[in-house]
C-alpha cells in the first residue's frame, strides 16, 4: 500500500535523521503568511505562474495545463553551467514560453493525438533555447508526453478534461486517477520499509486547474484542502531560510559541497517529505491564529497548503540573491 503525501510526510517526519521542523520557525512563517493575508498580498488565485498559463475561457485550457505539468520537472542548472533560456526567461517560465511559442507557430501542443506521436527531433525544435543550451532530460520528456498522450487518446476521448469530469469534483479522486493512469506522475519512494508518496506534479496539476478556473467549472473541487504543498528543490530553501526547517550539519555540508542527492535516497525523501509536513503545521498555525482573532475579518478556509506554497515560491523568486546562502538540493528527476 502506498501512503498518500500528507500521511507519508507525517511518517517520515517522525523517523527523520537529517531534516527537522522547528516550532519557532513554524510560528515565524505563519505570522508572515497571516500578514500577507491581512494586506491582500496573499489570496486565492494570486499566482505569478498564471501569466504563462491559458485563460479559463480557452477551450484548450485543461489540456494545455496538463501538458505543462506533464513536463514540469528538472529545470535547474549545474553550478557554473549556462542556463537554458527561452525569450530571456529561465526555468519553468522558459518552458512555458517554449510551449506558447510552439502553439503560436501552429503546433497543437495541447492535443494528445499530436504529442502521443512526438519525436525527439520535434521536441528539440519546440524546446530550443535562445543560445546553445538545451532543456535537460529531453528523452524523458518525449517518453512522458508519448505515454500520457496514448492514455488520453485510448481511454479518455483524447482530452484531460474527461479525466477531471470522471472524478465528481474531488481533488483526491483526481489525484488517484492521475498517478494510476500516468506513469511519469508516480512520484513514490521506499523509506524505512514504507512505500511513501510525494506526488508533486500530480498535485500541482490539480492546483493549476483549480487556479485557472478559479474554483469553478472544471476547477471546482469540494476537497481542494486535501492537496499538500508541492515538494520541489526550491521551497525547502525558503523553509530553511525562515527557520521552519533545519538540516543536520552533515546534510548541510553535503549540499554546500554541491553533492547531488540520488532520487529516492533517504536524505532527498526527508527534505521533500518534511517540506510537506512543515507547510501542514504552518497552515494549522495560521488557521488557529485566524480563529482566535475575529477582528481580522479572515476565515480559516482562506488558507491552505496551495496558497502557502505559492507564497513560498514567489518569495524565492523575489529574494533569489538573498537566499543564495542556503544551498538547494540537486536531484535530476522527472518528478520535480
Amino acid at each position: 500500500m502506498v501512503l498518500m503525501p500528507k500521511e507519508s510526510a507525517k511518517l517520515v517526519a517522525g523517523l527523520a535523521k537529517d531534516v527537522f521542523i522547528e516550532q519557532e520557525g513554524v510560528k515565524k512563517l505563519a505570522q508572515a503568511i497571516l500578514n500577507g493575508l491581512k494586506t491582500g498580498k496573499i489570496r486565492e488565485g494570486n499566482y505569478s505562474q498564471m501569466k504563462f498559463h491559458p485563460k479559463p475561457d480557452d477551450p484548450r485550457a485543461a489540456d494545455w495545463i496538463f501538458v505543462l505539468d506533464t513536463l514540469n520537472f528538472s529545470f535547474w542548472t549545474e553550478t557554473g553551467a549556462s542556463k537554458w533560456k527561452v525569450n530571456g526567461e529561465t526555468g519553468y517560465f522558459a518552458f512555458c514560453a517554449a510551449v506558447s511559442r510552439a502553439i503560436d507557430q501552429g503546433k497543437p501542443m495541447w492535443d494528445p493525438k499530436y504529442y502521443s506521436k512526438i519525436t525527439q527531433q520535434d521536441a528539440e525544435t519546440i524546446f530550443r533555447g535562445d543560445g546553445e543550451v538545451g532543456i535537460p532530460l529531453i528523452q524523458e520528456r518525449v517518453k512522458a508526453l508519448r505515454e500520457a498522450g496514448k492514455v488520453l487518446v485510448d481511454k479518455y476521448k483524447g482530452t484531460f478534461a474527461e479525466c477531471i469530469k470522471s472524478c465528481e469534483n474531488s481533488a483526491e479522486k483526481l489525484l488517484q486517477l492521475i498517478v494510476r493512469e500516468f506513469e511519469s506522475y508516480r512520484d513514490e519512494a521506499d523509506y524505512e520499509g514504507h512505500r511513501i508518496s510525494i506526488y508533486k506534479r500530480a498535485q500541482i496539476l490539480i492546483s493549476d486547474i483549480w487556479a485557472c478556473f478559479e474554483g469553478r467549472g472544471l476547477g471546482e473541487f469540494h476537497d481542494v484542502d486535501s492537496i499538500a504543498m508541492f515538494a520541489d528543490y526550491r521551497i525547502p530553501q525558503v523553509l530553511v531560510h525562515y527557520g521552519t526547517m533545519r538540516y543536520s550539519d552533515s546534510l548541510m555540508s553535503k549540499l554546500k559541497a554541491d553533492e547531488p542527492l540520488k532520487q529516492g535516497s533517504r536524505e532527498e525523501v526527508e527534505i521533500r517529505a518534511l517540506s510537506i509536513e512543515a507547510v501542514e503545521q504552518v497552515c494549522e498555525e495560521v488557521r488557529r491564529m485566524i480563529a482566535a482573532d475575529s477582528k481580522l475579518g479572515l476565515k480559516p478556509s482562506n488558507v491552505n497548503a496551495i496558497v502557502i506554497d505559492h507564497y513560498l515560491w514567489d518569495y524565492r523568486r523575489e529574494h533569489a540573491q538573498e537566499l543564495e546562502y542556503i544551498p538547494f538540493h540537486k536531484t535530476r528527476s522527472i518528478y520535480y
